[in-house]
């Protein structure tokens, strides 16, 4: 039974992002293609792979053993034509990573410029988000991860800064109004502006001095999902709205500028910088192995 080797690739693609919306956003390809891919696949095969809902996308029990089958053959086939590519003066091809939307605003600017022109012949996709996916499921090569958050069986290698803290600020208004918390339990009487991860979940603020850790959970005017409204709380402090705890990158430009004063400065919290993590039971294609690469030689630079 001849199939088509882009039907299945079509299904996988599918079947793994849970939707054809996802998958054709993964893929670079369209919905319809995928879909009609798709159609022709169980039309040749005599049976159905996917059930489809108007939310969700899911394989049958037939469909879940095909792509339990397809998934290594599919990776040997991407590993046999990439093999070609490392033949070409400059590798070429997608790259896809997954990463926060902190690394996006505070660690690639610094690398992805560069990067993209030495190798002017690799398109790379930068997915920003701060839901922790299976960075492999959403179709990406490597993602960005601080170190709790890394995946098993990844390889790590150090990008970014190697240390960051967390700075709480608030404007000249908003403290002359309120006056400047002295110890971190202080903040339980200010208004504070809060992140929320898209789970609903929100962190509570951790502050460290000689060995003292406190945790507090203060209340306050405005919360923001964390990454795509963080530009929103930052305004709000600026507006005097509240005090704000985030990245202190991040803050660094209107710390330097006055526009906001940083409060219960020796206590902000020091933790360790981003990894960059892949597979290490994956054939690496040359895209990522020239961005692996380039990180590598960079590590030294400030």
């Amino acid at each position: 039974m001849a199939v088509n080797a882009g039907d299945l690739s079509a299904f996988v693609t599918v079947a793994r992002a849970g939707g054809f919306r996802d998958g054709a956003r993964i893929s670079g390809g369209s919905a319809s293609g995928l879909s009609e891919a798709v159609r022709r696949l169980e039309a040749r095969l005599g049976m159905r792979l996917l059930n489809r809902t108007t939310r969700s996308v899911a394989p049958t029990e037939a469909g879940a053993r095909l792509l339990d089958r397809l998934g290594p053959a599919l990776a040997e086939i991407e590993a046999a034509l990439d093999v070609v590519n490392g033949y070409r003066d400059l590798p070429a091809g997608p790259l896809r990573l997954n990463v926060p939307v902190s690394a996006a605003r505070l660690v690639l600017p610094a690398i992805v410029p560069a990067f993209l022109a030495a190798y002017p012949d690799i398109r790379l996709e930068v997915i920003a988000e701060d839901s922790f996916v299976d960075m492999l499921a959403a179709g990406c090569d490597a993602g960005i991860r601080y170190d709790e958050r890394l995946e098993l069986d990844m390889i790590a290698i150090p990008i970014g800064p190697r240390e960051q803290r967390f700075a709480t600020a608030a404007s000249p208004d908003y403290l002359a109004r309120r006056g400047t918390p002295l110890h971190p339990r202080d903040l339980l009487d200010h208004a504070c502006i809060r992140g929320q991860f898209s789970s609903g979940s929100m962190m509570p603020w951790e502050f460290e001095r000689d060995g003292e850790i406190v945790k507090v959970e203060p209340g306050g005017p405005l919360i923001v999902r964390v990454g795509a409204a963080t530009d929103l709380a930052v305004d709000a402090a600026l507006a005097g709205t509240g005090i704000i705890h985030l990245f202190e990158d991040w803050l660094r430009p209107h710390l330097d500028s006055g526009a906001l004063v940083p409060v219960l400065e020796p206590w902000w919290q020091r933790f360790s910088g981003p990894f960059l993590y892949y597979s290490g039971r994956r054939y690496l294609p040359a895209p990522l192995r020239a961005f692996i690469d380039f990180v590598a030689a960079r590590r030294g630079q400030p």
